[in-house]
């Protein structure tokens, strides 16, 4: 795929121009992109409505949608006629309506909203510019990820880590491709590359039809307002179909079996260790109740989400399915229940490879994760599937930093080396990267995955450890996102005793 990085730096800038503005008038980060996604999608639709050669029907006639119409509006009416707009296709049952469910205007200023539909929007040709459009989408919304004040990192994963996981996975024509908490479509849309890149030239006219459909992947997201963002950063990249059946479900994925398998699952689901309930009393109060899923395809019941998407995954998974699952230390070594998953995905699944992974790379700091990659195996009670767990220890000595050290590709080449995508058998021991039989996996203690043999030089010798500057570098990015954060409870308060005023 043909990459323009200063066309695409140039669109982001631009896109990104109005941000500050809406910012000051209480506009978020990643509710800006939102924002922008609305009316960005209505001029594609335009554009492909108008299309000389092939013009396609894309809003419902009778809803009466006209972007001509719009861009003359001005004052009152233009924000009327928006609302009208974004109401009735939120009704849809395909992809426009997902991209338009629950929209609402937060631009309050109609001079302003003229002026990012007329200027910012209608200013470029968005329908035909394929992979320059879909970056700039993808980089628009890494910088509101970056937002602390938005919260919106946690629905974003590193780069370079989806990266590695897919190629290491290697993608196929043929695959079902899931995840179960997709967030803004990032392993989704990854995964479609890698199989343009390497089988482009040998795909099929229907599986042509089936990745630029959205037949080949399949994402659940239980955000309204970050399903809409992934469905956009699929569009702007080819994938989906604006009166289709919607690529991204809009629900909770752990509350129910999965209808349809995969053959392989990508996932990050969201971290924190239980689910809950928010609700809010006849007294005006949000109290949150813990939830639990009982589940017949489930091994135990439990309110811890990571062990309940580890469960959700492996059910989701087709004979023969692969997983690469991002998940928090706690998965590893909690006891009780988190004993009985991995006592059972260890004897029921081939666990294979887990990668342990460095602070600093997670937009949520302080997270300490891993990826546990694992394949689904006929049932057979009398078989035990998983041989050995070979893990690559990428987290002992390694500091990174979202700024001034940030994870590269090139930081996990080494690990992509060492997996031996497709020729496991031919696996090397190295220093990072080591096999542990089943037999000394139950020996542990809780059959504990947590493991780690490598000595930190940082703890043993600080002449040999952390630079100073790394250090001086993390101690600033802790601190401005502490301000950011206090500021942020600040701006709250101040607006909520401003409205009791």
């Amino acid at each position: 795929m043909t990459r323009n990085p200063a066309e695409v730096r140039r669109l982001v800038d631009k896109l990104w121009s109005y941000c500050d503005v809406l910012r000051d008038a209480g506009v978020a980060a990643i509710d800006y992109v939102e924002q922008l996604s609305f009316i960005l999608f209505l001029k594609m639709c335009d554009e492909k409505q108008k299309n000389a050669l092939i013009p396609m029907q894309i809003f419902p006639p009778h809803l009466k949608i006209s972007w001509d119409y719009l861009v003359a509006l001005s004052g009152d009416d233009l924000e009327s006629e928006y609302q009208r707009i974004l109401r009735s296709l939120g009704t849809q049952p395909t992809n426009l309506g997902v991209v338009f469910r629950k929209a609402q205007n937060r631009i309050q200023e109609p001079a302003l909203l003229r002026k990012i539909i007329k200027d910012l929007i209608g200013s470029e040709t968005w329908a035909v510019g394929g992979d320059l459009n879909g970056d700039a989408y993808e980089a628009l919304l890494q910088r509101s990820a970056s937002d602390v004040k938005s919260g919106a990192g946690q629905y974003f994963t590193p780069r370079p880590l989806i990266h590695a996981m897919v190629q290491v996975m290697e993608p196929r024509p043929e695959d079902t491709i899931s995840d179960p908490a997709c967030g803004t479509g990032g392993f989704l849309l990854a995964a479609i590359e890698h199989i343009e890149e390497n089988f482009g030239a040998s795909l099929t006219p229907e599986q042509r039809g089936d990745l630029s459909e959205g037949r080949t992947v399949h994402g659940t997201e239980l955000v309204d307002s970050t399903a809409r963002l992934a469905t956009m950063n699929l569009f702007l990249h080819g994938v989906g179909r604006e009166n289709g059946k919607p690529v991204i479900d809009v629900r909770d994925a752990l509350s129910s079996m999965p209808t349809r398998h995969a053959s392989l699952v990508l996932a990050n689901p969201p971290f924190g260790k239980k689910s809950s309930i928010t609700v809010v009393g006849e007294d005006g109060r949000a109290e949150r109740d813990d939830a639990s899923y009982s589940r017949q395809d489930f091994w135990v019941t439990t309110t811890n989400k990571q062990l309940n998407f580890l469960q959700h995954i492996a059910s989701l998974l087709a004979k023969g399915g692969r997983a690469a699952v991002v998940v928090p230390d706690n998965v590893l070594f909690e006891g009780g229940v988190g004993e009985t998953i991995r006592k059972r995905l260890l004897r029921e699944f081939d666990v294979h490879t887990l990668l342990r992974l460095p602070t600093g790379i997670f937009y949520a700091g302080g997270v300490k994760a891993n990826v546990l990659f694992f394949d689904r195996k006929p049932a057979n009670p009398d078989k035990v599937w998983t041989e050995q767990l070979w893990v690559y220890d990428f987290r002992v000595g390694e500091h990174f930093t979202m700024k001034q050290n940030p994870l590269r590709e090139e930081h996990l080449a080494d690990f992509i080396a060492s997996y031996k995508a497709g020729m496991r058998s031919e696996r090397v021991e190295s220093d990072r990267f080591k096999p542990f039989s089943y037999a000394e996996l139950l020996e542990r203690d809780k059959t504990n995955l947590d493991i780690t043999w490598l000595k930190d030089p940082s703890l043993e010798n600080a002449d040999d450890g952390v630079p100073p500057e790394v250090i001086a570098a993390e101690i600033v990015e802790d601190l401005q996102a502490a301000l950011e954060e206090f500021q942020a409870v600040a701006d709250a308060l101040a607006e909520r005793a401003a409205q009791r005023a």
